[in-house]
């Protein structure tokens, strides 16, 4: 949460223990999810929910054993790719994007004031950019003891594009500039560099963070056989 205190601190302890809750899930199955299972998600899906509120759990913890922490929190957006399924989870206003087929797809919903009024009809989409209470989150990771972390799955296709990022790309880069400078170059690294300076060229009022993958089979032809199976139609439109 840029511009909080020790917003950075929450941050750090998120990405460090999101990634190794999991690793122990993978080393030990017997390993208790954290909060309740949601059943119509799969297992790698409830799992990632489990270690984003664990994450929540030990920086609200942190906050409250160093006064100089209070109410500090951090949004996450995590993808975790098990086998051809997609599980996804996010807590605040961080995004995952799809670019499939020239296409650009937002796959997750900002926890925001400013959308919550859109949802409800209090606030019309056009003004949502210049609304002075953009920023106003509505849920985060550590600010409350706990967390409702939301969830989704995705049948995914060789050669798709994720694009996770902060707000701060969100603010100054548009969904047409963020498509097409995908689509400029095939090296993932590239493109998030080029994100970030344009980030920054636009005023880069907030704190950055991209990150870009692109999907490949392991083995060519087995990756789209198997979806083929099991996803006759993928409708990403959905999520």
């Amino acid at each position: 949460m840029g511009g909080h205190r020790a917003g950075e601190v929450a941050s750090r302890h998120a990405i460090d223990s999101i990634p190794r809750h999991l690793a122990q899930a993978q080393a030990d199955p017997l390993l208790p999810l954290i909060g309740a299972e949601e059943p119509e998600f799969s297992s790698a899906t409830n799992r990632l929910a489990s270690a984003i509120r664990l994450a929540n759990h030990q920086v609200h913890q942190e906050a409250a054993r160093h006064a100089e922490y209070t109410g500090m929190g951090t949004t996450v957006v995590a993808a975790w790719l098990v086998g051809p399924i997609l599980s996804i989870a996010h807590v605040g206003d961080s995004r995952l994007y799809l670019i499939r087929g020239g296409a650009l797809q937002l796959l997750t919903r900002d926890h925001t004031l400013v959308q919550e009024q859109m949802q409800s009809g209090l606030l019309a989409a056009p003004d949502a950019a210049h609304a002075p209470h953009k920023h106003v989150l509505t849920r985060a990771v550590g600010v409350q003891p706990l967390v409702e972390v939301e969830l989704g799955e995705l049948p995914v296709l060789s050669g798709d594009l994720l694009l996770l990022c902060s707000d701060g790309l969100t603010a100054g880069v548009s969904a047409e500039t963020i498509l097409r400078v995908a689509q400029e170059s095939s090296d993932p690294q590239a493109t998030a560099d080029r994100l970030i300076a344009l980030s920054n060229a636009a005023g880069g009022t907030d704190n950055t963070t991209v990150i870009v993958a692109r999907l490949t089979p392991r083995t060519p032809g087995l990756w789209n056989r198997m979806c083929g199976r099991l996803f006759t139609s993928p409708q990403p439109e959905s999520y």
